[in-house]
């Protein structure tokens, strides 16, 4: 079996882990990043840097490729310019790399590409399975339109799955490094009233995920990559708080999350009660299925 790779993406905080479970494996992985080479394998072990994709273009192929590309979608306020970057650091490259693998003299297996739960919009409190229908917002329309890339390989025999992550815990960075400090400080507290769900997921499980959807031959599809016990962000801030030994009683205000991150803060107040159906059904097991211990294994560092 032929266990070269392309990945984008792989220098994230996602990516970084994955290609180091990848090499142990026997993999060989190719990353794609505008980092320098130094960098990238500073940061992924020993992997292949590639830093154009177009470089690609009429190549042997790859056995696999897993895409995980993207700007941080929280990294700044949604002027109608980020918007469009967001778009096209997911859309624009997901559309370059298929046009790209369908150039190769050997179409891959499996494309693994990225999505998130975004891809339902708010689902206030009902229970989020792969057969949910969103409600039509931003995330979701770019969520769409980036599994719509990646799902026309499909049309040329490649195997696509889909991995519609969630919140990404894990040590040493993710979405928890914003938090820590003020949560040490004894700072931290709810947003708005709490009630939202945060379909939270470790980092362990979701590579574990990525490496099952690529091994295993009949995945194919959208999969929801979150803990099977999702949290209402009350919740979620009682556990961090008790974790950390602090504090939280300063909750931050609807009105001024609004006022500070406009459309952004819709990430803050809304969510998905979101459930792994699909990977549980066919088999897969979470490592950290439990908020307590997946957080502490998180703020170790």
């Amino acid at each position: 079996m032929d266990n070269r790779i392309l990945i984008t993406g792989g220098t994230g905080f996602i990516g970084q882990s994955l290609c180091q479970q990848l090499i142990s494996k026997g993999y060989a992985p190719t990353v794609f990043s505008r980092q320098s080479t130094a960098n990238v394998q500073a940061l992924c072990g020993r992997v292949e840097a590639l830093g154009d994709l177009e470089l690609l273009r009429g190549h042997p192929g790859f056995g696999a490729v897993i895409n995980l590309a993207g700007e941080g979608i929280a990294d700044k306020r949604w002027s109608d310019r980020r918007k469009q970057e967001l778009r096209d650091s997911r859309i624009g490259l997901t559309s370059l790399l298929a046009n790209v693998i369908r150039s190769w003299e050997s179409l891959p297996r499996v494309l693994v590409s990225g999505s998130a739960v975004g891809f339902y919009g708010d689902q206030s409190r009902e229970h989020v399975t792969e057969q949910t229908l969103p409600h039509d917002e931003f995330t979701h329309r770019m969520c769409r339109d980036w599994e719509q890339e990646a799902l026309s390989l499909e049309a040329d025999g490649v195997r696509v799955c889909l991995s519609r992550t969630g919140i990404v815990a894990g040590p040493g960075g993710g979405f928890l490094q914003r938090m820590l400090l003020p949560f040490r400080l004894g700072l931290g507290g709810r947003l708005g009233d709490g009630e939202q769900f945060m379909p939270w997921v470790h980092r362990d499980d979701v590579v574990a995920a990525l490496v099952w959807m690529l091994e295993s031959d009949k995945a194919n599809g959208p999969y929801n990559v979150v803990s099977p016990n999702p949290v209402t962000n009350r919740q979620f801030t009682k556990c961090l708080a008790g974790v950390l030994g602090r504090p939280a009683i300063f909750p931050a205000p609807s009105p001024v999350l609004k006022l500070a991150l406009g459309e952004m803060s819709r990430l803050l107040l809304t969510g998905q009660m979101a459930i792994p159906e699909r990977l549980e059904a066919e088999g897969f097991h979470f490592q950290y299925p439990e908020l307590g211990p997946a957080l502490a294994d998180s703020v170790r560092y």
